[in-house]
């Protein structure tokens, strides 16, 4: 894709998968592609920690408003869990909390690990973006203020032992949107009996999008000094690839965009992607099964 490929004319929409290096915030890396686009209009899906590193979706353009379907994705994380301790904010920044010996087989450690696969309740870290009446859980833990964090279900869909070098251990997460992986980690260390906490996190995999997709900050910030930036730039209708496609005729891409329904077949499911002839993403579309007709949630412009 070069430069002579793009109208600037023309309101630029996509996504940037950036590989987040540990130390920035989700909003430093969104700051940088503002700044390096010149385009106000971004946003990332799914927060990361400054310490964690690994996929960050940037949607930018008019594909922002793709984030509230793109954010509830699932993901994919890397963690590196120490045993024998816990801290106050569940990882390497907290304050150390208890120590205890670690006494436990890679076969304890395994058998412990699976029983959190499922559909499990998860009570997230008090030093959390959690708001709680009105405030983030971590301004009140850093006050002082015993919190009362409810229990949310989550997905976890797998979790694989990759190294076991106690009193660290390497683990596969797999897990919905919405799951803290810190809170997996202390979960674990109550279970096993030892304490644990979180102190390495890479996400490897965020909706469709994994590590392959994911360019490093550094390459990008050079490709917005000389300007090969849009080589990056992945279409907004391949932002959700997973939901089905229908194609929509020239006339159906005019009804659409007007808000008008168009005919459909039953089984392909509940939504899907409005695609024109010349693959850009037209709208999100729900199927009326009354009516069989696909109803525009949501319509793009290009």
């Amino acid at each position: 894709m070069n430069n002579s490929s793009f109208d600037l004319k023309n309101a630029i929409s996509g996504v940037l998968v950036v590989d987040k290096p540990v130390g920035l915030t989700s909003h430093d890396v969104v700051q940088i592609i503002r700044k390096g686009t010149n385009i106000r209009r971004a946003g990332h899906t799914g927060t990361l920690d400054p310490r964690a590193s690994g996929v960050l979706v940037i949607l930018i353009g008019p594909a922002v408003r793709l984030s509230e379907y793109v954010s509830a994705s699932d993901k994919r994380y890397q963690a590196i869990i120490r045993l024998g301790e816990t801290t106050d904010t569940y990882d390497a920044d907290g304050r150390v909390t208890t120590v205890s010996p670690v006494d436990i087989t890679e076969e304890q450690f395994e058998r412990v690990l699976k029983t959190f696969i499922g559909e499990i309740e998860q009570v997230p870290p008090p030093y959390s973006a959690i708001k709680v009446q009105g405030r983030k859980a971590y301004e009140l833990a850093r006050e002082g203020e015993e919190l009362d964090l409810q229990p949310r279900k989550i997905q976890v869909y797998s979790l694989e032992l990759l190294e076991w070098a106690p009193p660290e251990a390497v683990i596969d997460v797999y897990c919905s949107s919405g799951t803290y992986v810190r809170s997996l980690a202390h979960d674990l260390g109550e279970k096993l009996g030892c304490g644990a906490h979180l102190i390495g996190l890479r996400r490897t995999k965020s909706g469709r999008f994994t590590l392959r997709d994911a360019v490093p900050l550094r390459k990008l910030r050079e490709s917005f000094e000389n300007g090969t930036w849009y080589q990056y730039l992945i279409p907004a209708a391949e932002a959700l690839s997973d939901w089905p496609a229908v194609e929509l005729t020239h006339e159906q891409v005019e009804a659409v965009r007007h808000g008008h329904r168009v005919p459909g077949e039953p089984g392909i499911g509940t939504m899907a992607r409005g695609i024109s002839e010349q693959g850009e993403l037209v709208a999100l579309m729900e199927f009326d099964s009354q009516t069989n007709e696909w109803q525009p949630k949501k319509v793009f412009f290009s």
